[in-house]
């Protein structure tokens, strides 16, 4: 399967500690398998941080999903469990770390912050936070967040 990064800086090389600690799935290398997100990411990114935006293309053998040598996590739609392991991935509060190789699942929405807030405050359940996460659109997103995951990926 075809995988896409979208960029405003070209590299060769992944380094996972130059991530943000608090994404969705937590700090690792995003990818999605729908091109148009990738530009809409690659073009945002230059809006925001200068440089061009840049499509970076990667092979990745699915089928190594149902092996034992990786963890993978899958998350098929916006369920409660995606917006609690959202919601600890993103807390600045309380460190958390998972041991998963590869997360795959839906992103969520630009509010995250927002809502986020309101659940931790206590004024959203969780199933009313995972209602409001869902970003609504067709979307996906890869997490490689091991050195041992991105060995899966072939740069094209």
């Amino acid at each position: 399967m075809k995988l896409y990064h979208g960029t405003n800086v070209d590299f060769d090389e992944i380094d996972l500690t130059k991530s943000n600690k608090y994404k969705d799935f937590g700090q690792g290398f995003y990818l999605t398998d729908i091109r148009s997100q990738a530009e809409e990411l690659a073009a945002k990114k230059s809006r925001l941080f200068g440089g061009y935006p840049i499509i970076q293309e990667y092979e990745f053998d699915e089928t190594l999903l149902n092996g034992s040598e990786i963890k993978v996590l899958k998350f098929d739609r916006p369920s409660t469990k995606w917006a609690e392991f959202i919601f600890k991935n993103r807390n600045r509060d309380n460190a958390f770390t998972h041991d998963f190789d590869i997360v795959i699942g839906p992103i969520a929405n630009d509010g995250v912050a927002y809502l986020l807030g309101r659940y931790e405050e206590g004024t959203l359940t969780i199933e009313e936070l995972s209602d409001k996460l869902d970003y609504k659109k067709l979307n996906s997103q890869y997490f490689f967040g091991t050195d041992k995951s991105l060995k899966y990926l072939k740069r094209l």
